[in-house]
């Protein structure tokens, strides 16, 4: 009886993580979806069904001409225009005119440029609300670590040091320490820190050190050995200065995820850190428990993401038909049906050998790490 109650408390416990998962790639869906469905609509483009989910329908209903339907499997949706899957279009209650195959390249571009842009959108709008909602988080120049034998060790910075100053140039924010350090060059510094309410000056030389970064890849950078502590600062921004750091943020997410893709092409980082269905699950429902604006920021980057990868130019993405259309309108003619449908098929097995690697990276973590992935944010010693 114990065990059975055990195992009820459990399943129980990731109701709230599983809610959080079902909403946000739920929402994520929806968005993408209606980026193409508005584009659509505005451009006079006949819409036969909008579903959100692939497979076999769950619920439905008519609005005018189109079908609004929830189906069972939860990854992915489709907006299926007119004479996009079907050479009916009267015997469906549309006009010739109404149909995609029959408007020109560039409108078919941009709708299907629309469903990414939407997610790219819906990044900004979020981190817009948070940065309006939460102010802007800046963390201090407080120490938190000291690397043993490092150039800030054998100066006598200690834990809890706040850096007022270095080379007589006023520190405000962590992010100048590693900035001014790094582009030192190796020469002495003179680093004013305050100590239980007391100034202390101290010179110290930065040295070559290996760091790991971001991307998990090896470097070297001079550094002087310490790490962040927690302390932080909030400033409230107004709507205007809040939408200019949402913007920003939206930028950097779009930029790293750029690189990431580089670097995975390139081989620079391993296969092996790509991530599935069960990792982005895993990711939000961790989230959730630190409250809602770390759950809202997670969406805006997974967001990014969802938009960006769309955009490769494989067939079935939506990247895919941007390329289609972007070489009919090089070459004046369709790109033939006959090499589109056999680049849909490589399209759809790529993406389905994609997807199990990536599951299987997923479920190898899994078993490597019982206790469950974790992401790890390190901040970079400096």
């Amino acid at each position: 009886m114990t065990h059975h109650m055990d195992f009820l408390l459990t399943i129980f416990s990731y109701w709230d993580s599983a809610l959080a998962v079902i909403l946000v790639l739920g929402g994520l869906i929806f968005f993408h979806e209606l980026g193409h469905f508005t584009a659509c609509r505005l451009m006079g483009i006949g819409v036969v069904t909008f579903s959100i989910g692939m497979g076999p329908r769950l619920c439905s209903f008519h609005r005018g001409k189109t079908e609004y339907r929830l189906s069972w499997l939860p990854f992915g949706g489709y907006v299926a225009s007119v004479g996009e899957y079907s050479d009916e279009v009267e015997e469906l209650g549309f006009t010739p005119e109404e149909a995609i195959t029959n408007r020109p390249a560039l409108q078919r571009l941009l709708m299907a440029a629309a469903g990414p842009f939407a997610n790219l959108l819906l990044a900004f709008l979020l981190y817009w609300g948070v940065a309006a909602t939460a102010g802007m988080t800046i963390p201090l120049p407080q120490i938190g670590s000291i690397i043993p034998g490092s150039a800030a060790a054998e100066a006598g910075m200690l834990p809890g040091d706040t850096v007022l100053s270095i080379d007589g140039h006023a520190i405000n924010e962590w992010g100048q320490i590693p900035e001014m350090v790094g582009a030192s060059e190796g020469r002495p510094m003179q680093f004013i820190v305050k100590r239980d309410g007391q100034e202390h000056s101290l010179t110290m030389t930065p040295t070559r050190m290996d760091r790991t970064n971001m991307f998990g890849e090896q470097e070297t950078a001079w550094m002087i050995g310490v790490g962040a502590g927690n302390a932080v600062r909030y400033e409230e921004l107004g709507m205007f200065d809040a939408a200019r750091q949402g913007l920003w943020q939206t930028w950097n997410v779009i930029d790293l995820t750029v690189q990431s893709i580089k670097k995975l092409v390139s081989g620079s980082v391993a296969a092996e850190n790509v991530g599935g269905p069960i990792m982005i699950a895993e990711m939000l429902g961790k989230s959730v428990e630190h409250g809602i604006m770390p759950l809202i920021m997670l969406a805006a980057f997974i967001s990014v993401n969802l938009g960006l990868l769309n955009l490769l130019p494989i067939p079935v993405l939506d990247g895919g038909l941007i390329l289609f259309c972007l070489i009919e309108m090089i070459i004046r003619r369709p790109v033939p049906e006959k090499l589109q449908e056999y680049a849909m098929r490589a399209g759809v097995a790529f993406l389905i050998c994609l997807m199990l690697f990536a599951t299987f990276n997923d479920v190898k973590r899994w078993f490597v790490r019982p206790d469950a992935v974790k992401t790890e944010i390190v901040q970079d010693k400096e």
